[in-house]
């Protein structure tokens, strides 16, 4: 009986040492995105640990350290440029990783908080490095846009060689505050600027305006100038072509009076060669009692037989004359 009163009354004790243990952070969880580092009297140990839940004595400590992209905030920055003029930077946010395998080396050097050494502190300097270069106007307008990425570049060069494994993804820079009377100063010049630019907008449009007319001017030109071309165009094959269909007239004209001349050449040619063929001694001799036939006048003396019949039946008349 005594030893199960002892046995429950140990388990009981260990029971209560057990959740004060727990109750003291002896039982602790490392979030997912994190890794965990201990700490023993103020001495970094050896190795991380991953997320989930983890037991540690009660004189031990334990630091989350972020393994995942995350920004870091730097508010009201003060930069002083060349001319000394003092403006500020309201906020300036600084994207960066810690590579989980030089997690404990950079907390080793530069503690839990390694990013107010290493990016805090290095943003203050490199701005007003930056600043101290370059005037209000370059630092306020003319080379704002570069701020962001000549101070990305700083801050990795610097981290390279102090902690190789935490970069730099991004930085992002406000617009930065300069002195009321100055700003005043820039959002006059800025109105007048603006007003310059609408004005110049304005001559552009009117500029524009015109030479729209001047174009749609010398397109109606041009438009008016070609139609002219085609209707002398038009005109001319209209001319090139009556001036075709009379030539062609004319030709069809010739070649029908060559036809007739030619047809009236023919047919004369081959009735003087008929008459050629007919101007025999038989058919003028015809001819000749034909034409004395038809006339009907008298004749009366010697020489009529010598002038109506021919040579040989006047020959043989005269012959008979002599004989009787």
């Amino acid at each position: 009986e005594k030893k199960k009163t002892m046995l429950t009354v140990g388990v009981s004790v260990f029971g209560v040492l057990l959740a004060m243990w727990i109750a003291a952070g002896g039982l602790h969880k490392i979030e997912q995105g994190y890794v965990g580092v201990y700490y023993r009297g103020g001495a970094l140990l050896d190795g991380v640990v991953q997320p989930g839940y983890h037991l540690m004595l009660p004189i031990t400590q334990v630091k989350s350290i972020q393994v995942t992209l995350q920004t870091d905030e730097i508010k009201n920055v003060p930069c002083g440029t060349s001319g000394g003029v003092l403006v500020h930077f309201d906020r300036i946010e600084v994207v960066n990783i810690l590579d989980e395998g030089s997690v404990h080396d950079v907390v080793r050097r530069y503690t839990a908080n390694y990013d107010k050494p290493l990016i805090f502190d290095k943003v203050h300097h490199e701005v007003n490095q930056f600043c101290s270069v370059h005037t209000l106007q370059e630092v306020y307008i003319e080379k704002f846009d570069q701020i962001d990425e000549n101070l990305k570049n700083a801050l990795q060069r610097q981290l390279n060689e102090m902690a190789p494994g935490l970069s730099v993804q991004a930085v992002r820079v406000t617009k930065p505050k300069i002195p009321d009377v100055i700003r005043q100063n820039y959002e006059a010049m800025e109105a007048e600027k603006t007003k310059l630019m609408v004005a110049e907008q304005h001559q552009r449009v009117v500029e524009k305006e015109a030479e729209t007319e001047r174009r749609r001017a010398v397109i109606e030109a041009e438009k008016d100038a070609a139609v002219r071309t085609i209707l002398t165009e038009s005109k001319i094959k209209e001319r090139e072509g009556d001036r075709t269909m009379a030539a062609i007239d004319d030709e069809m004209h010739l070649a029908r009076e060559k036809a007739k001349v030619d047809a009236e050449f023919y047919q004369q040619s081959r009735l003087a060669d008929a008459n050629k063929l007919k101007l025999t001694p038989e058919y003028l001799e015809m001819l000749r009692a034909q034409a004395i036939a038809s006339n009907t006048k008298m004749y009366f003396g010697p020489d009529v037989p010598s002038m109506f019949l021919p040579s040989p039946l006047a020959e043989s008349t005269e012959q008979r004359k002599k004989s009787s």
